[in-house]
């Protein structure tokens, strides 16, 4: 069976890990603060800091650009539920907008719509005019006695599947209306943007933070992990403090001081800390990035051949001014197809090839259902899209089956 993903490891991975497993220091120390800076320099960031997962990243993102509780935060539902989720831990409530039909990623018309229309100003602050309809249920905002509930804090945007969002156009919507944006770009490392006649890494902000997940299905993996880069200095102190438990002085310090030191907790922190022995893996698959991301593309050139070839399925589509590290790669079942996606898949898995449907709404999962969202385009992505696999490692003989088994499709009776 080919799966539809697989993490890139080696010796050198189980080689670095081992040897901070056998240095006895392995918690957060050294080897996060090199991942960090390694991290660093490949996206052009000022500041990276790691964290435990993308989830993290994005809470301590949201906490230290004022995300409140009784606050809103505008982002979609067509991304993994952990953005939602995200949201609410700080006390907060997502507001969904849809996405584009062609990018999966948000439309940056609607969200300009959505801030000029559904929202006024108040006290020099922009508020959500329909609160009361989403304070119900299991949010947040039901529990919070205030008058002034819904002011808009902050913009999710995600770089779904690593397909880079318009994310030049949603930071001028954001500076419009002065709301902080924090990039989701989970899936989204070395993936890049052309600024003007030069490109760029997703992770060099264009917004104010910017989130990544190290998990096994993402391009590089740390097991678990996340990152979080900036230009703001005052973001990622605030982020960096929060993360150890708000202690004033980091244990690198505190151990290897000669003399007596006592660390202060500053405020009711979280330990949303990634260790040395990840991190350590994660300095491993940095040095393997630029290969993994060149073996993907070419990934994407065999499957455009076979998808070419069968009239009624799309490959993904990949605006000129972006390019994508093909973290997953969706397939597009259009209106006129013989049979199903669900089809589609089973006839996959019966040839030995994994796939699965497109990526989940959070608004059609039970946290968030209760509340009436028109989100024609992200409901559609997740009923015809699905997934083929896409990994390092592949072999040819695997890449061809797929594409031979891609052409097949046409001759399926109906």
């Amino acid at each position: 069976m080919i799966s539809i993903a697989k993490p890139y490891l080696g010796e050198e991975e189980a080689h670095a890990a081992s040897e901070v497993i056998l240095s006895g220091w392995v918690t957060q120390g050294p080897k996060v603060k090199e991942f960090e800076e390694i991290f660093r320099e490949y996206v052009g960031s000022e500041y990276a800091c790691a964290v435990s997962n993308c989830t993290t990243a994005l809470h301590l993102s949201l906490i230290a650009v004022g995300v409140m509780p009784g606050d809103v935060v505008i982002t979609v539902s067509h991304s993994f539920i952990a953005t939602a989720n995200s949201i609410r831990h700080c006390g907060a409530e997502p507001v969904f907008i849809d996405i584009k039909q062609k990018t999966f990623n948000m439309d940056p018309q609607l969200l300009e719509e959505f801030l000029a229309k559904e929202c006024s100003m108040y006290n020099e602050k922009l508020y959500y005019n329909n609160v009361n309809s989403i304070a119900i249920k299991e949010s947040p905002l039901k529990y919070i006695a205030s008058k002034k509930i819904g002011r808009v804090a902050a913009i999710i945007p995600v770089h779904q599947m690593g397909m880079p969002c318009e994310i030049n156009k949603i930071a001028e919507v954001s500076k419009k209306f002065n709301i902080p944006v924090i990039e989701d770009a989970a899936c989204a490392i070395g993936s890049e943007i052309l600024q003007g006649e030069r490109w760029v890494k997703v992770g060099k902000p264009i917004g104010d933070i910017v989130c990544f997940s190290f998990h096994p299905r993402k391009v590089i993996t740390t097991g678990e992990g996340g990152m979080i880069t900036s230009d703001n200095d005052d973001y990622v102190s605030k982020v960096r403090l929060l993360r150890q438990h708000a202690m004033d002085i980091s244990d690198t310090i505190r151990h290897n001081s000669r003399s007596i030191i006592t660390e202060n907790y500053l405020k009711t922190g979280y330990n949303y800390r990634m260790t040395d022995i990840q991190a350590a893996v994660g300095v491993e698959q940095m040095k393997k990035l630029t290969k993994i991301i060149k073996e993907r593309r070419y990934i994407d050139t065999i499957y455009r051949d076979a998808l070419s070839c069968i009239s009624w399925l799309e490959a993904p589509y990949q605006p000129e001014n972006v390019r994508s590290n093909w973290q997953s790669y969706p397939v597009k079942v259009l209106k006129n197809a013989p049979i199903s996606r669900d089809k589609i898949i089973q006839f996959l898995l019966d040839n030995g090839i994994a796939s699965k449907p497109g990526i989940m709404n959070s608004h059609l999962e039970k946290p968030y259902s209760y509340n009436h969202w028109e989100l024609a385009f992200s409901e559609m992505a997740r009923n015809n899209i699905f997934l083929l696999p896409v990994f390092i490692g592949m072999n040819q003989e695997e890449i061809e089956l797929i594409h031979d088994t891609i052409l097949k499709l046409n001759q399926l009776e109906i």
